[in-house]
């Protein structure tokens, strides 16, 4: 499964965690959250539906018979399956270097609400850690090329930077906020009289 199925299941999962859709809704909802410039076509998209029918992680509800009736197309909706559930949690749990990427950052934010806390924070210290390796790279870059192109393209590094360092600091942002959260409390077993040693 390529990099760009994997970023479009958890956001189909995630969609249909909220309440089952048709394909049209969940399209337009995929290209909100996704953003214009990676907009979903229904190419990538029901493809993507027929796999995960397959596991079993979502179904198709009935059609409305009173549509039908009408002589109008009835619209498949599909929802999520307990297995669905279960694998939408095990996507939320992954907090390596794939969910650091440019690809995947977006859609695993958007589900941070119901994303572990431990977890949260992993993925935003992995990003801030991507990003300021990216920054290094693009001012050793500046350094370099300085006096060989034109302002355009310097303009253009420096918009890129700016852009980074932007990012950077609203990660940082986060971060301290996450750490700054009260955790709840592992409650303390209690013992009953006959387990207290005499």
């Amino acid at each position: 499964m390529g990099k760009r199925t994997g970023v479009l299941e958890v956001a189909v999962l995630g969609l249909l965690h909220e309440s089952p859709m048709h394909g049209y809704e969940l399209r337009k909802r995929l290209n909100t959250l996704l953003g214009t410039f990676r907009a979903i076509s229904y190419g990538s998209l029901y493809p993507c539906l027929k796999g995960m029918l397959q596991a079993g992680w979502i179904a198709e509800e009935a059609p409305d018979p009173d549509v039908s009736a009408l002589g109008k197309r009835a619209k498949i909706v599909y929802a999520l399956t307990a297995d669905g559930k279960d694998h939408f949690s095990e996507l939320l749990a992954a907090s390596g270097p794939e969910e650091w990427e440019d690809d995947n950052f977006g859609v695993r934010f958007a589900f941070f609400a119901r994303t572990d806390a431990a977890v949260r924070l992993r993925i935003l210290e992995g990003r801030r850690g991507r990003l300021e390796e990216r920054l290094d790279g693009f001012r050793a870059a500046a350094t370099r090329t300085r006096e060989r192109v034109d302002n355009y393209t310097l303009e253009l590094q420096r918009h890129g930077l700016e852009s980074v360092e932007r990012e950077v600091r609203w990660l940082t942002e986060l971060i301290d906020t996450e750490r700054a959260a009260p955790r709840p409390a592992i409650p303390t077993p209690t013992r009953t009289t006959s387990e207290i040693p005499k």
